[in-house]
C-alpha cells in the first residue's frame, strides 16, 4: 500500500505512507523525515536501491522534502547523510526530538504532524536557497555540468563542492538520477523502452538498461511491469 499528496504548507514537498513488504526504496535526489512506529528518522540521498526492511516497522509516514532543501532544515549537509538512515536523535538534541515525536504521534495522521514539524522548522531557517533550486531544475531538464555551472556563476568544481551539501552528490550524479526519474516516470506510464530512453535522454536503449541496472537494481522491463499505472513512492521511489 502506498499513498501520497503534496503538502500545502511545505514548498515543494511530498506528504506519504506506506505499508507492506517488498518495498524498494529508489534514488531520487530527496531526503524524507520518516515516522516509523513512534520514530522520527532522517532518510538520506541514495546512490542505489535500498530495501525499505533496513528500517524496521511494518508502516512508514513521511515528508519528501525537495532537492537541496533538507539539509537547511536539518541542519546537516547532505553528504553526511549520504546511502543513511539515522534516527532524528543522532541530529537534535534528544529531549528536543521526543517532544516532537510525541507531537507527531498526537496528530491522527501523523504525516500532518510530519508536515508541521517541517513548517516549523522551515520558518525559523528562512527561504530556500534559490541556488538548488536553480541546479536542480537545470540538471532535472537535462542540461550539461558546464552548461549549469555557467548558469548559476560558479566553477565546475565549486558547483561540485556546493552540490555535496545540498543534494548528497556532485552535480553528475544527481543529473543521473533525475535522468532515472524521468524515465522511471516514462516506463511506469507503458511507454516502449526506445522511446522512454529518447524521451529521458539516454543515448541509446542499451545505456537506459546500464543505468537502470546501476542506480535502480533492476531491468526497464522489470520495473515497467512492477509498476505500470502505479507510481511508486521515492526517496523514497520504489519498486514492489
Amino acid at each position: 500500500m502506498y499513498e501520497e499528496r503534496r503538502s500545502r504548507l511545505v514548498p515543494g514537498a511530498v506528504l506519504w505512507r506506506a505499508a507492506g513488504p517488498g518495498v524498494v526504496v529508489l534514488p531520487d535526489g530527496c531526503m524524507d523525515l520518516l515516522w516509523v512506529e513512534g520514530r522520527l528518522l532522517v532518510a538520506g540521498p541514495d546512490t542505489g536501491p535500498h530495501p525499505a526492511g533496513e528500517v524496521p516497522g511494518g508502516s512508514f509516514a513521511g515528508i519528501r522534502l525537495a532537492p537541496g532543501t533538507a539539509p537547511a532544515l536539518l541542519g546537516v549537509p547532505a553528504h553526511e547523510l549520504r546511502d543513511r538512515r539515522v534516527d532524528l536523535a543522532d541530529l537534535w538534541p534528544g529531549p528536543e526530538v521526543r517532544r516532537l515525536a510525541e507531537r507527531v504521534g498526537a496528530y491522527g495522521d501523523p504525516r500532518a504532524g510530519l508536515e508541521e514539524l517541517a513548517r516549523g522548522r522551515a520558518a525559523g531557517t528562512g527561504p530556500p536557497d534559490p541556488f538548488s533550486a536553480e541546479v536542480a531544475a537545470r540538471l532535472g531538464a537535462g542540461q550539461t555540468v558546464a552548461a549549469v555551472a555557467a548558469a548559476v556563476g560558479l566553477g565546475e568544481r565549486q558547483l561540485h563542492r556546493r552540490s555535496l551539501d545540498a543534494f548528497g552528490y556532485g552535480p553528475r550524479t544527481l543529473g543521473r538520477v533525475l535522468r532515472l526519474q524521468r524515465a522511471l516516470a516514462l516506463a511506469r506510464r507503458g511507454l516502449p523502452q526506445a522511446e522512454v530512453a529518447y524521451a529521458a535522454g539516454y543515448a541509446d536503449q542499451a545505456h537506459l538498461a546500464r543505468e537502470v541496472r546501476a542506480l535502480a537494481g533492476t531491468t526497464p522491463r522489470a520495473y515497467a511491469a512492477a509498476n505500470r499505472e502505479t507510481p511508486p513512492p521515492s526517496g523514497s521511489s520504489t519498486t514492489a
